[in-house]
């Protein structure tokens, strides 16, 4: 069993051992030591103190306890030699195993869904959110509503895995969260039918929405902010935002899009908490363009990456909507220079990948150009005539289309060439008629763009 230690200034209440398990032949691609430092970032995101992390190679899991009775032992050994309070596993625990080692070690077992569901507690700010994840938070409870442990008194906030044994959440029985699972899901059903209303009255705005995503901590909010000059809480903290933020950001040419800030995505995300978010991270599948915000920084960049995409095809992510997709590679700003060229040279050789630094806003106007470019792709042309006093139509394409080309004869009768996205092509259509006619490229085109 090896591992680290760490030490904080200011010890807060609860001590933590963390425990990252790797079984024999298991998973490959993440290497136990990223794996490890991924679970005390999350236990560090809501303040324990993380006194000790332990990697601990096992050969099969044992059904009672997961761990071996030798293993259960020595971590006993070491939790009363550290006076920690509690110990995190990152992986799966079943209920029957959390409860043994609960009553083996006389100290609190969280799971790592146990412990997002925690982090997630803790971050929602919306009602939406907090609902959202109530909900996670009693499909994952109800199995669990059975406690051996009765030594922590303490009152904490988030979602009770950390509370005392007063906690309502402990004592109700499944018939409340049986009720109450009704209630959220009414609740939340409307919540996403207003949700569809406000999506169909976007589509009747020509502003197309570019959704952020990414692994959390990739610096998606950071990005937001210099896009949009918000002020979106962004910390280095992993799922530091919860709660989808959306602004209006002008492109250099002048065109206008919705830019939306969602929640970061992590490896093994609770199938639960992908089911509750899932009307909100439908959003993104909604999104005109998704810009995948990645971190080059991180040693494991490639296998978040496929994290990502994992998540985003488990919500239904077509693979002809990936033509839609853009990489933003984030922080080449701190990796060396050798790096930062061999990643300049793979980003030349694939589609869609930009780089840059959210912190200094480097590649920041390029990745707005890239998102202009992309959607004028899907965009169509049109030349447009019209008469000296069709000035409620002129007024009309400006705000609905975008307008690369303007002329005007002697009589003030004006030809245009207009361009549209295909969700205003209609509109367009039925109140032009036979005003507008679809074009390639006419004519000095190149020049005025």
């Amino acid at each position: 069993m090896s591992g680290i230690s760490f030490q904080n200034e200011e010890k807060p209440a609860t001590r933590a051992l963390v425990l990252c398990i790797e079984l024999t032949g298991g998973r490959a691609g993440r290497s136990a030591e990223g794996r490890l430092a991924e679970v005390v970032s999350l236990a560090k995101a809501i303040e324990l103190d993380v006194v000790a992390g332990r990697i601990v190679t096992l050969a099969k899991v044992v059904p009672a306890t997961f761990l071996g009775k030798g293993k259960v032992e020595e971590i006993g050994d070491e939790l009363r030699a550290l006076d920690c309070e509690l110990v995190i596993f990152d992986g799966q625990l079943s209920p029957g195993q959390q409860r043994n080692l609960e009553r083996a070690w006389k100290a609190k077992v969280l799971d790592r869904t146990g412990l997002i569901l925690e982090i997630f507690g803790r971050r929602a700010q919306t009602r939406e959110g907090a609902l959202q994840v109530e909900l996670a938070h009693l499909e994952y409870q109800r199995t669990r509503l059975v406690r051996s442990w009765t030594h922590l008194e303490r009152q904490r906030g988030g979602f009770g895995f950390l509370g005392g044994p007063g906690e309502t959440q402990i004592e109700a029985d499944r018939r409340v969260i049986r009720d109450r699972i009704a209630a959220i899901k009414k609740q939340t059903a409307a919540i996403k039918r207003t949700r569809g209303l406000h999506r169909k009255s976007r589509k009747k705005v020509p502003f197309p929405i570019v959704a952020l995503v990414g692994y959390t901590n990739a610096g998606k909010s950071t990005l937001f902010n210099h896009l949009t000059s918000a002020d979106v809480f962004a910390k280095d903290l992993l799922f530091a935002t919860l709660d989808p933020t959306m602004r209006q950001v002008a492109l250099p040419k002048g065109r206008k899009i919705i830019l939306s800030d969602t929640v970061g995505f992590i490896s093994e995300l609770p199938t639960m908490l992908v089911a509750a978010f899932r009307a909100t991270l439908e959003e993104v599948l909604e999104a005109d363009i998704i810009v995948h915000v990645r971190d080059v920084a991180h040693p494991e960049s490639d296998l978040q990456a496929e994290d990502v995409y994992a998540v985003l095809s488990e919500l239904g992510l077509k693979p002809e909507k990936l033509d839609h997709v853009i990489e933003f590679w984030n922080k080449i700003d701190l990796v060396s220079t050798e790096r930062a060229t061999t990643l300049r040279e793979q980003g030349k050789r694939r589609t869609g990948v930009l780089l840059g630094s959210a912190l200094t806003g480097q590649g920041a106007d390029e990745l707005l150009a890239f998102i202009e470019d992309r959607l004028a792709r899907d965009s169509r042309l049109f030349q447009i005539d019209l008469s000296a006093s069709a000035g409620a139509d002129l007024a009309w394409i400006y705000e609905n289309g975008e307008v690369l080309q303007r002329s005007a004869d002697d009589q003030g009768d004006i030809r245009l060439v207009a361009r549209f996205e295909p969700a205003r092509l209609n509109a367009a259509r039925r109140r032009l008629k036979t005003q507008m006619h679809e074009v390639d490229h006419p004519a000095g085109l190149a020049a005025a763009q």
